[in-house]
């Protein structure tokens, strides 16, 4: 019996694609809790705990490996690379929202530490941009906004992690700002497969795109 199908379709804009008006967004690649070497994976790792392995093999088998592809073929065509990294200003994490205290504090993500940094694999180059947020979605706690509008960009295509925190909680945001945003499904990651892929199934109804590496990169042609 085949799947009925989901009325909101009926009520969904249909993308229009322009690479003059697209920018890459890689969200919080960085150690603190974006590798098996950060604090996250070291705690994990200390406790004997197995809770990270799908989050860290994800990330170095899919998500590092197409964001660079993304990355590239973003500066191929001239478009925008925008880092958005998760930390605190201050070791204690007083600065940012109450909910995220621990978060930050027990993961030494603040500026200045080591597992604050992004990933050397993708750490930005001249040209790229970078925000720094306290809040899980960016837009709250951050430029991104008047950045992206200064560079005249109206469609985002996001990757990094976690797919179901600070990537979803951007995307929509964005989304209700008006951008039309794409979700770059094998650059995405986070800590359980299902918790991704109904993030990913539930993004599709009415905030945006869901799309591989491989075509976002066939849709976006040089901007000229």
């Amino acid at each position: 019996m085949s799947a009925p199908k989901d009325y909101i379709r009926d009520f969904m804009s249909e993308p229009v694609i322009d690479a003059k008006g697209a920018a890459l967004v890689i969200i919080d690649m960085q150690y603190a809790t974006g590798s098996r070497q950060g604090a996250l994976g070291r705690t994990l790792k200390a406790q004997g705990s197995s809770v990270g392995d799908y989050r860290f093999a994800r990330i170095e088998q899919s998500v590092l490996p197409r964001t660079l592809d993304l990355r590239e073929h973003f500066h191929h065509i001239g478009q925008p690379v925008v880092h958005v990294t998760l930390g605190a200003a201050l070791p204690d994490a007083s600065d940012a929202p109450r909910h995220m205290r621990k978060l930050l504090a027990s993961c030494n993500n603040y500026v200045g530490s080591p597992d604050h940094e992004i990933l050397a694999e993708l750490k930005p180059v001249a040209g790229e941009h970078v925000v720094r947020k306290t809040t899980v979605g960016a837009f709250a706690s951050t430029s991104i906004d008047s950045l992206l509008r200064s560079l005249n960009i109206d469609q985002i295509y996001m990757a990094g992690v976690s797919t179901n925190m600070c990537v979803e909680s951007t995307a929509r945001e964005a989304a209700d700002r008006g951008y039309q945003v794409t979700l770059v499904e094998d650059a995405c990651g986070t800590t359980f497969e299902e918790l991704h892929q109904v993030t990913m199934r539930n993004f599709q109804r009415l905030f945006g795109r869901v799309t591989s590496t491989s075509e976002a990169v066939a849709e976006l042609k040089v901007a000229v």
